[in-house]
């Protein structure tokens, strides 16, 4: 067993789970998967969340996280099979030979330490190196993932870097100790596109240099097509096909693959803009309080009845701070909001209840908008109560109509957020919405933590809605295939400002203002090379200016 430096065999994971009412019963997480990873390669797991791609990779160091066992099969690192392991030859190995990249650097990483000082930790804990080596070792591994001033930069904090600048320090964290396997969990997902792109080419370079193995696990076929060799599709435990990245991507035989190839095919058609707006920002400037700049310069933008503008750009471009101004959550220092034929005021606790009730709010992260105390039926329920008197039987009837609407049907009245997954989680969310019969609704950032089959199902159905219910849409994104699949026109926005608006085909159309230009060509594509094209065609436009 000795020729891979990674062999899965047979392996079996599952855990015991505590259902409101019921007896605790074990469930299989991980049924049965196997694989080869050599030395210097890259396997890439992809699949829908619950498809055990994280409880795999965490398998590689013999970890079960949360509760989580190891019930059966083999994984063998460097021809020894890890679980029959002692605990102390776990530790050697954990952080040693195997080292772990997670999804959230900003929730890795101690706010009270010097980045230096975490990234060196286990390199020293380790005994692979001296302070000193471990430090000189961290100051290159910096300078090859292309951070700024790798002399100085292990001297900050972590909030003194930006996010795409300490998810990398998190992949120097992983490299110092020289690993033989490094597990990325969701390295680039929280990230911009245009800083995603950054993050995937440090991490590529970084592996071919050193020629580590590593799993690289996403729900994003078109990144995990740029740093991989193999791919490794899963579902609900199971593997469902390994191919290469050439075959999976170009040539996929099972009908779940093929699924995730050709995900965001949705087409939708332009509408042109008839009426008054039932949105119109105008003039908007504002700034948060206790500072002396503008977040927000001069925004003007507008909005008619069943369409849907798309507002996109990079995090701090001031996309969700204009939803705060238009909800009145952050009074505008200067400019006016229009909404339906009339002026809203800027502070929502003194708007009217019409206003509240036609203005409604979709949040990205699902499972925080929802009290994980009350069923379905009270959450979908409330606004009834509350914008229209509805009580007993009239109330029940409406909530299952908005259940039909979004399509979990009967039997959900009664369970509690914990009983759903995301994308029903989300569909709760689109139905309490719906329930106050609302003009706008401003959809941030709803489909960013789903996967793209499930994200898929719930921009299919927020443009079934808004055919029937002739809503509008102010949709908060930073995925440019979600803007190409439902907007009818696009806001791009940049430090604060309105860089480029108008029609979907306008905006999408060149010639581009440099930032747009950066935005779209920073998508990644699902096509072998994309990655390594990009980067040349940015340093030939640098060395051209």
């Amino acid at each position: 067993m000795s020729d891979g430096m990674l062999k899965v065999r047979g392996l079996k994971i599952g855990a015991t789970v505590y259902p409101p009412g019921e007896k605790p019963h074990d469930i299989d997480i991980v049924h049965g998967v196997s694989f080869d990873l050599e030395q210097g390669k890259v396997l890439g797991l992809i699949g829908e969340s619950g498809a055990g791609k994280s409880t795999i990779g965490l398998a590689a160091m013999a970890y079960g996280r949360g509760g989580v066992e190891l019930t059966g099969g083999e994984v063998w690192v460097n021809g020894r099979d890890i679980l029959q392991s002692s605990k102390g030859d776990l530790r050697s190995l954990r952080g040693g030979e195997v080292t772990y990249v997670s999804q959230s650097a900003a929730a890795s990483f101690n706010p009270a330490k010097q980045i230096m000082e975490q990234v060196t930790e286990a390199a020293i804990t380790h005994g692979k190196f001296s302070k000193a080596e471990a430090e000189s070792r961290a100051v290159e591994l910096f300078d090859k993932l292309g951070l700024p001033d790798p002399q100085n930069i292990g001297k900050r904090y972590p909030h003194q870097v930006s996010g795409g600048q300490l998810q990398r320090c998190m992949t120097a964290l992983a490299l110092c100790p020289e690993p033989d396997l490094v597990v990325f969990d969701e390295p680039t997902t929280a990230l911009d596109v245009t800083t995603q792109i950054d993050v995937l080419m440090a991490i590529k370079d970084a592996i071919r240099e050193t020629g580590v193995a590593a799993l690289y696990i996403t729900h994003d076929l078109a990144v995990v097509a740029q740093v991989s060799d193999d791919i490794m599709v899963l579902k609900m435990g199971e593997m469902v096909e390994y191919g290469t990245v050439d075959q999976i991507i170009n040539a996929p035989k099972e009908e779940y693959t093929q699924a995730l190839v050709s995900v965001r095919s949705i087409d939708h058609e332009e509408k042109a803009p008839a009426g008054v707006p039932v949105l119109k920002v105008e003039n908007i400037t504002a700034r948060y309080k206790g500072t002396n700049f503008d977040v927000l310069k001069d925004i003007n933008v507008e909005l008619h009845a069943g369409q849907t503008l798309a507002v996109v750009g990079e995090s701090g471009s001031g996309k969700s701070t204009l939803a705060r101004v238009i909800t009145g959550l952050l009074p505008q220092k200067g400019g006016n909001v229009h909404f339906a034929g009339r002026d809203l005021n800027p502070v929502m606790r003194t708007r009217p209840r019409e206003d509240l009730r036609e203005l409604q709010m979709i949040y990205q992260m699902a499972d925080t908008a929802m009290n994980p105390r009350q069923t379905v039926g009270t959450i979908i329920g409330r606004p009834l109560e509350f914008y229209f008197g509805l009580r007993g039987a009239e109330k029940q009837k409406r909530i299952q109509e908005l259940l039909d609407e979004i399509e979990l049907g009967q039997g959900f009245q009664d369970r509690y957020p914990a009983e759903l997954s995301g994308g029903q989680k989300q569909r709760v969310c689109i139905a309490r919405a719906l329930a106050a019969k609302p003009k706008l609704i401003i959809c941030d950032e709803v489909t960013s933590a789903l996967d793209p089959l499930v994200a898929d199902g719930i921009l299919k159905l927020l443009l079934d809605l808004q055919k029937r219910e002739d809503v509008a849409y102010l949709f908060i994104t930073h995925d440019l295939a979600t803007v190409r699949a439902i907007a009818d026109s696009i806001a791009v926005m940049y430090q604060g400002e309105v860089v480029r608006y108008g029609p979907k085909s306008e905006v999408l159309a060149p010639p581009f203002d440099d930032y747009t230009d950066l935005l779209l060509s920073s998508v990644p594509e699902m096509k072998l090379g994309w990655l390594e094209s990009v980067i040349a065609n940015r340093k030939m436009a640098s060395a051209g200016n």
